[in-house]
């Protein structure tokens, strides 16, 4: 990592600085960063290097520049489907490669079964591919080195909680989900365990390893019943097999609730989304607990999980009254990206000194500025170039639609950009997400896989 690089990733060790820097300071070091990470990455990634030669990009001087060059981010899930269907595991090597920075062409893949193998093969070679859930009918996969997992793990401990609490490895830390697994999600779990639990006071939904596989599996089913393909076989097995699971679920998350519910007096970490905390609620119901019963510094992290889920129009403020006047942090992340952004008082999201967003159209072809908005505050696509990465290249176009205040100070008092609370998808679920270098991109990959 160049020194330039090097010192913005390392200003989180101090977050009240890193998240409290004029932004004309910061966008000078990001614009000399992104120039000497774009140097080194299109002499390693060939697809990074046609988007510079397409666009006629041939060095950073300004942030308009990185917009060209950023992947959408269905880049990731761009390899034939027929890749995985086939087992052609080696094919799915030698696609991840055009994306990775570390020659993943090499590993082997002698009597891989299935994805979850094929992750398992990745890892043990060094190359920390995270899945994404596939939950729209097929995996994103994202190449990471283990220097890139490291860092990460520091930002999460010095971002996540800021600026309530820091990770000091000393409380009790739930995690109403899967502990083990290929995913950010489980990632998060570990990072979670590590930077803010004591030593054998880490406690998970399950510790089974969240399978891939069986997340598309079911994932691609509900699609075909969507659309009316399934048999009624199929769906009779589907039906059968997601019954066992929910059994299965339910008990271990009750086990787990009263776990919570028991230890209500000290100082937690909970982690979950806003319906199992309903579900948190019912159970302390039932064991005559009433709301406000928690150690004020217990810190609450919600949100997701409501999809297909049926909950009263003010779950939150119930679940807010429940837990009472305890600490309740946000951030705002994806599996693409490295920093999360943790969000304010005021409730809105910082960045990172090593993040540069790049607010852009709807097509992701053009950078707004704040005389796109009214007051500074600019509606657009969220998209960023992240630093921190060395096994990928780190600009992406998410499909994220954000509300940016690009004034140069927050309503909490600090100094940058911030993001509004308001963040939403562009495309609704099942639909195409159309932005305007995708196809182009996708193209470049096949042709490369082909080639």
């Amino acid at each position: 990592m160049t020194p330039i690089r090097q010192q913005l990733v390392d200003m989180i060790l101090d977050p009240n600085l890193a998240y409290d820097l004029p932004t004309s300071d910061v966008e000078a070091l990001q614009l000399r960063a992104a120039q000497e990470l774009f140097e080194e990455r299109k002499a390693q990634i060939p697809l990074l290097a046609r988007r510079a030669e397409d666009a006629g990009i041939e060095r950073i001087g300004k942030l308009e520049d990185l917009v060209p060059l950023l992947f959408a981010h269905t880049v990731y899930k761009s390899y034939p489907p027929s890749f995985v269907e086939k087992a052609q595991w080696g094919r799915m090597l030698q696609w991840l490669n055009t994306l990775s920075v570390a020659d993943t062409t090499g590993v082997d893949v002698d009597g891989v079964k299935d994805v979850d193998d094929w992750l398992a093969r990745l890892w043990e070679a060094g190359h920390r591919v995270l899945a994404t859930s596939g939950s729209s009918g097929k995996c994103s996969f994202l190449n990471h080195t283990v220097g890139d997992n490291d860092l990460k793990r520091r930002h999460f401990k010095y971002s996540v909680g800021w600026p309530y609490v820091r990770a000091n490895a000393d409380r009790t830390v739930f995690w109403l989900g899967p502990s083990r697994g290929t995913s950010s999600a489980t990632e998060a779990a570990q990072f979670n365990f590590e930077n803010f639990g004591t030593p054998g006071q880490t406690f998970a939904l399950t510790d089974q390893p969240l399978r891939i596989a069986d997340v598309s599996r079911m994932a691609a089913m509900r699609k075909k019943m969507a659309d009316g393909s399934a048999t009624p076989d199929e769906i009779a097995a589907f039906e059968q097999e997601a019954a066992r699971k929910g059994a299965e679920g339910r008990e271990g998350l009750l086990k787990l609730l009263d776990t919570i519910l028991d230890r209500r007096a000290e100082p937690m970490l909970i982690s979950g989304m806003w319906a199992q905390y309903m579900a948190l609620i019912a159970r302390a119901r039932e064991r005559g607990i009433g709301d406000g019963a928690f150690h004020p510094d217990t810190v609450v992290n919600a949100g997701g999980g409501i999809k297909g889920v049926p909950l009263p129009p003010d779950y939150k403020e119930q679940v807010d009254r429940f837990f009472g006047q305890v600490v309740r942090p946000g951030n705002y992340g994806m599996t693409e990206l490295a920093q999360v952004m943790p969000r304010c008082e005021a409730g809105r999201y910082h960045r990172a000194p090593a993040l540069i967003w790049l607010i852009v159209d709807r097509d992701g072809e053009r950078l707004l500025t704040a005389r796109d908005g009214e007051d500074g505050v600019v509606e657009g696509r969220f998209a960023f170039l992240d630093l921190l990465y060395e096994g990928r290249w780190g600009g992406l176009i998410t499909g994220d639609k954000v509300s940016a205040d690009l004034k140069p100070r927050c309503p909490c008092g600090r100094r940058g950009p911030t993001l509004f609370d308001n963040i939403t998808r562009f495309a609704q679920p099942g639909e195409d997400d159309h932005i305007g270098c995708a196809g182009t991109i996708d193209a470049y990959v096949r042709g490369a896989i082909a080639a």
